[in-house]
């Protein structure tokens, strides 16, 4: 508390040691044409703020350039979404968002007046002023969106709400902050130098090129002071506005699709089979492996694997580190294609869906592990309901980044399990459980997996 009372306690001194050195200028120049105090623009300022008509002309600034902002923000938002998915249309905006960052304030408003009205110059510099510094930074943020996230929102087949919000809008955060911080500020500066040249009716651009006519100075400095404390308002709500969306947690939405999709994949060494002991009395196969090979950089990891795999059964891959287990898994998930012209029909999956606790967390860490598990489910209790199975009541609404890596691994199995499929992929579950832990999530995989067939990739003898 003392220190924050010092660190405001010094900008007052500064603040009042300026306004001391501005007056004393205006004392020495003795001339109100060219320079005026400041108690008396302040009083400028004061008669100015008791009309009706101050209040009218800024809120139509207001509206101008809002408007403006607004409609640069979103179809900034828009263009950079549709770039990130389509590089074509990347390549096309790519021209003209380069040219909207070149072109001088002053080139806008020429042209501008040309084409339209003075009542929508302010609007339409702005809009171009926002436009491409919104789309930039919203880009740069798409392509730094951890893609291993997006993998596990791939195959655990999460809604696009829930990936929006919990995956994208955490990265694209930093690069939005700086670039609505930047755009608040210039679309007031530049909205106002446009109403300047146009003088468009009740505008605060109107009042200051009026007070330059008549050689007002207190006028200038007053209407100066409105745009400048109007910009510093305007940056300070919409920071807020965007603070308050980053803090919003929307209940999380359920996958309308039943199944995870027909894209084969496949492929992996050779695997040895375990029943579970909760087998089917006719058993199922929900998956088949037919010579299915996969190769990087000349360098074979899987060669012409076979295989099939039952509902009700579990099937360890046992070999050591770097021998293509983890190659296997995201081979039957998807995330790989194995080599080979038709290697579509080296897996088949007969309309199984997949699920699949991966090597790594792969966790929203900003999150807590309720909503990591609510983004698969859409359902606040079922998701519950698993993860207290693992966790502790008291640890389901931390943010995953405060857990231990053992509590982590836990939310990590609790959202495999809780996405569900006929077919779950577990790559190395166990890493960094004790014991008790172990045994725990062991019982507790076994007991929501009965149906499905479990694929458990490890490096240990003992499998589990």
């Amino acid at each position: 508390m003392k220190k924050v009372s010092v660190k405001y306690g010094k900008k007052v001194i500064i603040a009042a040691f300026w306004i001391l050195v501005w007056q004393l200028a205006a004392s020495l120049v003795n001339n109100r044409i060219l320079l005026v105090g400041p108690l008396e623009t302040l009083g400028v300022l004061a008669k100015q703020v008791s009309t009706g008509t101050f209040w009218l002309t800024v809120g139509s600034s207001l509206l101008r350039i809002g408007t403006g902002f607004t409609a640069g923000f979103a179809l900034g938002l828009l263009l950079a979404a549709a770039s990130g998915r389509f590089s074509l249309v990347e390549e096309v905006l790519s021209p003209v968002m380069s040219l909207l960052k070149a072109i001088p304030v002053a080139s806008f408003v020429v042209l501008f007046l040309i084409w339209w009205r003075s009542g929508v110059l302010a609007t339409a510099v702005s809009f171009c002023i926002v436009l491409p510094n919104i789309y930039v930074n919203t880009l740069e943020g798409i392509r730094h969106v951890d893609r291993r996230l997006l993998e596990m929102a791939q195959v655990l087949r999460i809604p696009a709400w829930n990936r929006f919000f919990y995956i994208y809008r955490p990265a694209l955060k930093p690069y939005l902050d700086s670039a609505i911080r930047i755009c608040a500020g210039m679309s007031w500066k530049s909205g106002v130098a446009a109403e300047v040249i146009g003088i468009p009716a009740l505008s605060v651009g109107e009042q200051l090129y009026l007070s330059k006519i008549y050689l007002d100075t207190a006028g200038v400095l007053a209407w100066t002071a409105v745009t400048i404390l109007a910009s510093a308002l305007c940056e300070k709500a919409v920071l807020a506005v965007w603070q308050g969306f980053q803090r919003w947690e929307p209940r999380c939405r359920a996958c309308g699709a039943a199944s995870h999709g027909g894209r084969n994949t496949g492929a992996r060494e050779t695997a040895r089979s375990q029943e579970s002991g909760q087998g089917q009395d006719t058993a199922q196969v929900v998956l088949e492996l037919s010579h299915v090979s996969k190769s990087y950089s000349g360098k074979k990891v899987l060669r012409d694997v076979t295989a099939r795999y039952e509902r009700g059964k579990t099937y360890f891959f046992r070999s050591p580190s770097g021998s293509g287990k983890t190659t296997l898994l995201r081979l039957i998930a998807g995330l790989e294609k194995p080599d080979g012209e038709m290697a579509a029909d080296g897996i088949r999956r007969h309309g199984s869906r997949i699920s699949m606790v991966f090597q790594e967390d792969r966790l929203c860490e900003e999150y807590s592990a309720l909503v990591n598990v609510d983004m698969v489910t859409g359902d606040r209790e079922k998701s519950r309901e698993h993860l207290c199975q693992l966790l502790a009541q008291e640890e389901l609404d931390r943010p995953c980044r405060e857990l231990s890596g053992g509590m982590k691994r836990r939310v990590a199995v609790a959202r495999a399990m809780a996405a569900g499929g006929d077919v779950i992929l577990l790559d190395e579950p166990y890493g960094g459980l004790d014991e008790e832990s172990r045994r725990r999530t062991r019982r507790y995989i076994h007991r929501c997996g009965a149906n499905s067939a479990l694929l458990v990739a490890t490096h240990t003898h003992t499998g589990e």
